[in-house]
């Protein structure tokens, strides 16, 4: 036989037996029968609206090829069950899963276990295998147990749980750990170091935690230290001498502490640290000389350092982000730059000189975010920043720059903001600027700069807020303005414009501001076409005539500025929730006000014309309004309810005929946005009820076929949570679809904090149950599963929580989600998906709405309870307000953040609670959806709150 033949011979033989020992080989009896076993445990898929299981035990007997297992390469034992996500709540799972001796690494991670068995501790301490041990995001409480025995365990992550007391001896047992992250849980006392008796831990996370005192100086026995994480505690003092001694360390993040001294020179000597971050602290001095020698990172922001910016800091190759904002810096910022510099903060400080513009040529591929605010420089905008074609944000607001605008930022074709307001710049608008498209925000407002407004505005078409106040603009406003069909807001403010308005951007939601112009005429009825707009300034101009009816027809109007005008006649009767100024026109009448002075025989006649005018269009509008009423009974005489419900009781009491007649009387209606109008209806019994119509042909979205849309909504009819707004019943025609629920007595969640100055929510009888009773509605429908996947908001906001008492919320509009489909632009996400205020920053990009986005809309509601204040008010968003007060004042003052009518007389129990809150809502309106809580954590977070 030739060598070739031999050769083959071999090769056969191998895999042929190769293959027999796959087909031959199988799990073990017992293995078989513990995970058939844990197939138990996990929820009943055939439950109502229970998640489906993971695994399909009747299609495929064998464990190995189910989801989340990994066995051997012959399929003979298990080393790996991974299986987040999977609806684990019995701590018998835990006890099960350790009668797999061979297993190597358990991942139960984003389940809802809520403790640690004893079973588990004991069964699982013995395999000498296991290596990993993962149960974060949970909803864990209690101490943290003992763990004996797990002799080969190297990871170790309980995070994103509500374990609490101090930490001793605990982990001391494991001799063999080399990762450890305890992070956002509730454990106190100082910073624990008996972290397993070898000391050969590598990576350590206490974040958002609340240990206290001093870093331990023994931290440095653990020399084989990679990472620290103890961001979000309480730790004071300075920085150990002896962090020198760790010379593998990569990762340093201090943030969030209380502690104090300076900056350590010692960093340029560890040679693997690629990140520091020490941002929100009480550190002061200079920055010492070469400490960027080896880093990638470095926040330094929200700290008391002064004195200048080293020469060699931003200069050192490695470099990609360097943040300084918020400290007391003087002199001039480096020219030297990193040519690999992606970030740039050196905002909110005392830097003076020019912006060094040779810098730039070295950062043409790299530099992403530029921001350099609130400081003194001087000097024009460097054209060569137009060098850095990668640039995404360029903030250089709040200085003495002068000049124009550079015509050369034209070609920064991945920009999304410019801030440049608030300088001396000067000349017009170029129409260069108008090329940016990709531009989001653009803020030149408060300078000198003078022209018109380019027609060509309306290129920009992702632009999302306009802000071109406070400059000496002149001539009309553009008609092709009207075509920005992403546009929110829109501040035209303290210029010199003129002429006729034609045409409005009409996805306006925050802010349409006018203000302290030339405008004359009448209220132009272009504005009644922004039906989303919350608030509204025309004041300080010359505008002439009554005020128009369809400004109190705006149902999302909150705030309406009309002061100093020309305007006269009767001030119409406005919702209660508008905020109206109406001062300095001396010919308005307030129909109330019973002093008005008396009228001349001249002016008496006109007015005498006048009533009988009002008095003729009075009646005419009553024959057309019976007209429409009467065709209006007609269509309804022919239409028949549904019921979802089967109580009885709701069957006795609705009346379909005359729900309809109370929808078809303005007089009813309780809200109206661009999905649907809102009706009170209030039976001969006395019992009210909430009729929500939706119109088939609304632009805006695309119902459901009527089978699809009855099929979902009565399965969501037939769902039971104590803080969801359920379907009762419904009526279809041709045109319009009507949803019948039962109508809570106290209004909206948005009128008892914002419009009743009567009755103030108190925190622990009201505010807090609000606050769970909100996430409680959440969890249950994200938990839901129908037919089309669980049930994900597509509006939530203070208007869509309506309050059954002062302590008891009902999420609305969650059927919507359900029955429409909303288009993919960013004007209808804007309004589909919730109000402005309330809108997640991916929404932007991905164009649909997400389980991430939800909580972070509820995070927006829990700012709103705990400060008082609304999401948008006067322009001003509430997100990035919390966010910017809790970066620029140390934790520990975060009680300034508070609403003050809570503080007057709240227990330090009280205070605490709120200020845990606090934390939990900030965490909700992370940037990165990733980093936010799901809503059954979120709400594990909130009953876990210390109590009171």
């Amino acid at each position: 036989m030739t060598s070739f033949g031999r050769t083959t011979s071999l090769l056969f033989f191998f895999f042929f037996f190769f293959f027999l020992q796959l087909v031959f080989s199988e799990l073990s009896p017992n293995q078989t029968t513990t995970m058939n076993q844990l197939y138990g445990l996990l929820p009943n898929s055939t439950a109502q609206f229970s998640p489906p299981s993971p695994w399909n035990v009747t299609k495929d007997p064998n464990p190995c090829s189910w989801k989340g297992v990994t066995c051997t390469s012959n399929n003979s034992s298990i080393t790996n069950l991974s299986l987040p996500f999977f609806s684990i709540s019995s701590s018998d799972f835990l006890v099960l899963l350790c009668q797999i001796d061979t297993l190597e690494a358990a991942d139960l991670s984003n389940n809802h276990l809520s403790s640690i068995p004893d079973g588990f501790m004991t069964g699982c301490g013995k395999i000498t295998g296991l290596k990993l041990v993962n149960i974060s995001r949970n909803k864990l409480s209690g101490p943290l147990p003992t763990f004996n025995g797990f002799a080969k365990l190297e990871s170790l992550d309980l995070s994103h749980n509500s374990l609490g007391g101090s930490i001793d001896l605990q982990l001391h047992g494991l001799v063999g750990l080399k990762s450890l992250n305890l992070g956002f849980n509730q454990f106190i006392g100082s910073v624990p170091m008996n972290l397993g008796k070898s000391m050969v831990l590598e990576e350590l996370g206490l974040s958002a935690n609340r240990f206290e005192g001093k870093f331990p100086e023994s931290i440095a026995n653990y020399s084989k230290l990679t990472a620290i994480d103890i961001s979000f505690n309480y730790i004071s003092g300075s920085i150990p001498d002896r962090f020198r001694e760790l010379l593998n360390l990569q990762l340093l993040i201090l943030s969030s502490n209380q502690l104090s001294g300076g900056i350590p020179p010692f960093l340029s000597t560890i040679q693997n640290l690629s990140r520091f971050a020490a941002n929100q602290n009480f550190f002061s001095g200079v920055i010492p000389l070469g400490i960027t020698k080896y880093l990638k990172n470095l926040d330094l922001s929200y700290n008391n350092l002064n004195g200048p910016i080293p020469g060699d800091l931003l200069s050192q190759s490695n470099l990609q982000s360097v943040d300084l904002s918020n400290n007391s810096l003087s002199g001039s910022i480096p020219a030297n730059m990193s040519p690999n510099l992606v970030r740039l903060r050196l905002g909110n400080n005392q830097l003076n000189g020019t912006i060094p513009s040779s810098s730039f040529g070295s950062l043409q591929t790299t530099l992403t975010y530029l921001e350099l605010d609130n400081n003194r420089l001087s000097g024009p905008i460097p054209p060569e920043l137009s060098l850095c074609k990668n640039l995404a944000l360029l903030n250089l607001a709040n200085n003495n720059l002068t000049g124009g605008l550079p015509v050369q930022l034209g070609v920064l074709s991945k920009l999304q903001e410019l801030k440049l307001q608030f300088n001396n710049l000067f000349g017009e608008i170029p129409i260069q600027i108008t090329q940016l498209q990709t531009l989001q925000k653009l803020n030149i407002s408060w300078n000198s700069l003078n022209g018109s407004i380019p027609s060509s505005i309306s290129s920009l078409q992702a632009l999302t807020n306009l802000d071109l106040r406070g400059n000496n603009l002149s001539g009309s406003i553009p008609v092709s303005i009207g075509n920005l069909n992403s546009l929110i807001e829109l501040q035209l403010g303290n210029n010199q414009l003129n002429g006729t308005i034609l045409l409005m951007p009409q996805n306006l939601q925050i802010a349409l501001n006018l203000s302290s112009n030339l405008f004359e005429g009448p209220i132009p009825g272009t504005i009644s076409k922004l039906i989303g707009l919350e608030v509204l300034d025309l004041s300080n101009n010359k505008f002439s005539g009554q005020i128009p009816d369809f400004l109190v027809k705006m149902a999302s109007l909150t705030q309406l500025a009309l002061s100093n005008n020309l305007l006269s006649g009767v001030i119409p009767k406005f919702p209660s929730f508008v905020t109206l100024d109406v001062s300095g026109n001396k010919g308005l009448i307030n129909a109330t006000n019973s002093n008005s002075p008396s009228l001349s025989p001249k002016k008496r006649t006109v007015a005498v014309g006048i009533v009988v005018a009002v008095a003729v269009a009075s009646v005419l509008a009553f024959v057309a309004t019976f007209m429409v009423f009467e065709r209006f009974l007609k269509q309804f005489c022919s239409v028949k309810g549904h019921w979802i419900t089967d109580n009885s009781f709701y069957k006795s009491k609705l009346d379909f005929t005359k729900a309809m007649e109370a929808v078809s009387k303005p007089v009813n209606m309780m809200l109206k946005n661009e999905l649907c109008t809102y009706y009170r209806a209030l039976m001969p019994c006395g019992m009210s009820y909430c009729i929500k119509k939706i119109n088939w042909s609304c632009k805006a979205f695309q119902l459901l076929s009527p089978d699809r849309f009855v099929q979902e909504l009565t399965v969501l009819g037939k769902l039971s949570n104590s803080n969801i707004m359920i379907p009762l019943a419904y009526t279809l025609t041709s045109r319009s679809a009507y949803i019948v629920y039962e109508n809570p007595q106290h209004g909206t969640l948005f009128d008892l904090l914002h419009t009743s100055c009567d009755n103030v929510l108190k925190w622990e009888e009201q505010r807090y149950s609000i606050a769970v009773g909100v996430a409680r509605g959440l969890a249950f429908l994200h938990g839901c599963s129908t037919s089309t996947g669980p049930i994900i908001l597509l509006h939530l906001s203070t208007k869509s929580i309506l309050m059954e008492s002062l302590s008891k919320p009902l999420i609305g509009d969650f059927d919507l989600g359900k029955v429409i489909k909303p288009s993919i632009t960013m004007g209808t996400i804007s309004a589909v998906a919730g109000s402005i205020g309330y809108i997640p920053p991916e929404y932007a990009y991905t164009m649909r709405v997400t389980p991430s986005g939800n909580v972070y809309s509820f995070g927006i509601v829990m700012l709103e309870l705990l400060t008082g204040r609304p999401a948008i008010s006067e322009g001003t968003n509430l997100a990035e307000l919390a966010l910017t007060r809790t970066q620029s004042i140390h934790h520990n003052k975060w009680e300034e953040i508070l609403d003050c009518r809570l503080l007057s007389d709240a227990s330090s129990g009280a205070r605490d609670q709120m200020l845990s809150l606090l934390r939990i809502a900030l965490g909700c309106i992370a940037v990165s959806p990733d980093k936010r809580p799901n809503a059954e954590s979120l709400l594990d977070m909130l009953l876990n709150v210390a109590t009171i």
